[in-house]
């Protein structure tokens, strides 16, 4: 159901046509860049944390591998909140435009990461402080579920013809970024800072320098006009009242295979990143600062594989490119439990490879995810797809990995990222082709 009858239509499509497209390229690639940048900083804060610092100052237990195991357990719950930002936050960029939600869901994320900057901690408060943790970190989910959606809306609505992929790449440059930074900003930590003065009062600074980055954020965001499509809707009265309701009427299919879509690219970053962490510091006993500077290098790895993912989605075709990539990933997954087992160059291979692939698939899964939704539901579809795809890939996935390898050795959480690509594989294969 359309506002075709809606008495404040005739001064919207006014200001709509007043409103010219003013955003340079320039301006809209660094808007929807630097929005993902910051909440994917505050995102990976937490997830650093979660294995060097939470367990201890949060979940004190006798039992290590059960305090890091509740500790990933609390991360896992931001990606349950987002599926809830993302509708909340994909209903107004439905209705109400993408630049005003984009703001909102910057300011839920950063607040959320700045109040975990100032949390007591459970020596202080007791069994309040997991709690209130969890809490904050369902804030962080719940903005980045309408973040996301937005970003990458930005970028391609406002891309010209045959450069989708390079311009729906730009917003993916964020979530390594926010990795190099939030990585790099520990690392600096450690290197200057005695363990005991880290996990007295050193831990709160990666979170509290949030702050600087949301100030940023705000002042790129509020610059920026709203992009042409949604212009359009608004001129042709095309919206629809309740996003998410038209969402499931009309577009089941989509969401089901979107989500399915990025199972791999959610598994493989995750086992890459906030399990390969957990390992290199519990299990094989890599130092904290050497943990931390192998991460750092699979963040440039990953940043500087995006790119040219978008250059070859343009010229080979987006399905394609991904098709490619998720069979690499499934025959990767054989060499895990080698590498893992190679000592420190071992992790830093699979680091190095992982996080390629990563560039590819990450890099290209934002236009995948918001092609098969019209532009009336394309923030919230989007996004819905994206942290659907966020549960069942990512938010237990270090949880899995460590409990996999625990109990049952490598070679499972090796087949358990063979099982993701092949998932993964069969969706893209049963999509449309112009659907991904």
């Amino acid at each position: 159901m359309t506002d075709a009858t809606s008495s404040t239509a005739p001064f919207q499509t006014a200001a709509a046509a007043v409103e010219s497209p003013v955003n340079s390229p320039a301006r809209i690639l660094l808007a929807s860049l630097i929005g993902t940048t910051i909440e994917f900083f505050d995102f990976y804060v937490y997830a650093t944390a979660a294995v060097l610092i939470f367990p201890a100052l949060f979940f004190p237990n006798d039992d290590a591998m059960t305090a890091l195991l509740a500790s990933f357990a609390t991360f896992s719950i931001a990606f349950f909140a987002r599926p809830l930002g993302a509708l909340v936050f994909g209903h107004f960029g439905d209705r109400i435009g993408r630049k005003a939600t984009l703001v909102a869901a910057l300011l839920t994320m950063g607040v959320s990461t700045v109040i975990i900057g100032f949390l007591p901690t459970y020596a202080s408060i007791g069994v309040w402080a997991p709690l209130l943790l969890a809490l904050c970190r369902f804030g962080q989910g719940f903005g980045l579920g309408g973040e996301w959606g937005g970003a990458v809306l930005m970028a391609t609505e406002n891309a010209p013809k045959g450069k989708e992929s390079w311009y729906g790449m730009f917003p993916q440059l964020g979530a390594p970024l926010g990795l190099f930074l939030s990585s790099g900003l520990f690392l600096i930590i450690l290197n200057f800072m005695p363990k005991a003065t880290l996990l007295s009062w050193g831990w709160r600074l990666p979170f509290l320098f949030s702050i600087v980055l949301i100030a940023i954020g705000l002042w790129v965001r509020l610059s920026i006009a709203e992009t042409p499509a949604f212009r359009r809707a608004i001129e042709k009265a095309e919206r629809v009242k309740v996003p998410a309701a038209e969402l499931f009427r009309t577009h089941k299919v989509s969401l089901f295979l979107g989500t399915f879509v990025a199972l791999a690219t959610f598994v493989l970053f995750y086992i890459g990143t906030a399990y390969l962490l957990a390992y290199n510091v519990k299990v094989i006993h890599v130092s904290l600062i050497d943990a931390l500077e192998i991460q750092v290098w699979g963040a440039v790895v990953f940043g500087a594989f995006i790119p040219l993912a978008g250059v070859w989605g343009d010229r080979f075709g987006r399905r394609r490119v991904l098709i490619w990539t998720t069979v690499a990933i499934g025959v990767f997954s054989f060499a895990l439990p080698a590498l893992f087992t190679g000592g420190f160059w071992g992790v830093f291979g699979f680091a190095t490879i992982a996080m390629a692939l990563m560039g590819f698939t990450y890099g290209l899964i934002g236009g995948a995810l918001a092609a098969p939704f019209p532009t009336p539901v394309r923030y919230t579809g989007a996004s819905l797809t994206f942290n659907f795809a966020g549960i069942v890939g990512a938010s237990l996935a270090p949880y899995i990995a460590t409990y996999l390898q625990h109990n049952y050795g490598l070679n499972y959480v090796g087949y358990y990222m063979l099982a993701a690509a092949a998932i993964t594989l069969v969706c893209i294969l049963a999509t449309k082709r112009n659907h991904v």
